[in-house]
């Protein structure tokens, strides 16, 4: 099954004002996505690599929070941040709703949920794994920043925050950059293996604020999800992988920082 294939194709009218309109809306969702994070990542990468010292030294902070010693209101923050970041998502089935399509058509939808689920394990299972390893060894070369997947206060809220966070990671990156890129990419003449290319560094380039062991780790793992993707024809797998790789880092780090010597802490 083709992933860029939807019920009614995948196809566009003749002519270029249809080709344009498909170009502009792809641009402006990742421009309001993660074409902007890759963008924000490049520039935080470049201000890491020219400041003293190697990059294993400086540290990459994730899910920190938002208002240091007041904890209702860093909850709201938390809760804000993540409901914000799926506004692309929600615009992306939109659109797909207009093409007489929806999210069901790159596979994101509850037609499926044992198989997606059984698949989503087995990838976490083996990129997980070898993810580990893959940044413990670029970090130890001087490639990779220290990642601290959180810094959340010690209170009642912080795994399920921890939680969320993760799904709304998998949530967005999956649906926008595998399933809906794909899907624009292939309408807009893309070839496969350019529409691949384009998806993975696109992957890549917003990982680049960890060093260039997150920016080679992450491209490698976007060509094996576009690879599954097209395999299957749904992103509901690839969905669940990444939240259990996300939920593993995230709640992992949370538990194990400071207590086994192969962790590094900032």
């Amino acid at each position: 099954m083709q992933a860029e294939a939807g019920p009614a194709d995948g196809s566009l009218p003749a002519g270029r004002p249809a080709r344009r309109i498909v170009r502009d809306e792809t641009l402006l969702v990742l421009g309001l996505s993660l074409g902007a994070s890759g963008v924000s990542a490049l520039i935080s990468f470049i201000g890491s690599v020219t400041r003293p010292g190697g990059l294993k030294d400086q540290a990459a902070t994730l899910n920190a929070s938002a208002a240091p010693g007041r904890p209702w209101l860093d909850l709201a923050w938390q809760l804000f941040g993540i409901a914000s970041a799926l506004v692309p998502v929600a615009l992306v089935a939109h659109f797909l709703l207009r093409e007489g399509a929806g999210l069901r058509t790159i596979g994101f939808d509850r037609t499926r949920p044992w198989p997606d689920l059984g698949r989503g394990a087995v990838i976490a299972a083996v990129i997980g794994s070898a993810g580990i390893a893959f940044y413990l060894a670029a970090r130890g070369l001087g490639f990779n920043l220290t990642v601290v997947p959180e810094a959340l206060p010690d209170v009642w809220w912080k795994y399920p925050v921890l939680v969320l966070s993760a799904v709304q990671n998998a949530v967005l990156e999956e649906v926008v950059v595998v399933g809906y890129l794909l899907r624009r990419l292939h309408q807009l003449g893309w070839t496969p293996a350019a529409a691949l290319a384009g998806s993975s560094v696109l992957r890549g380039s917003y990982h680049l604020y960890q060093g260039v062991g997150g920016f080679v780790g992450n491209l490698v793992m976007g060509v094996v999800f576009v690879y599954l993707y097209r395999r299957w024809g749904r992103v509901g797998p690839l969905v669940v992988a990444h939240t259990l790789l996300d939920v593993g880092a995230f709640v992992g780090y949370a538990l194990l920082a400071g207590k086994v010597g192969w962790l590094p802490t900032a």
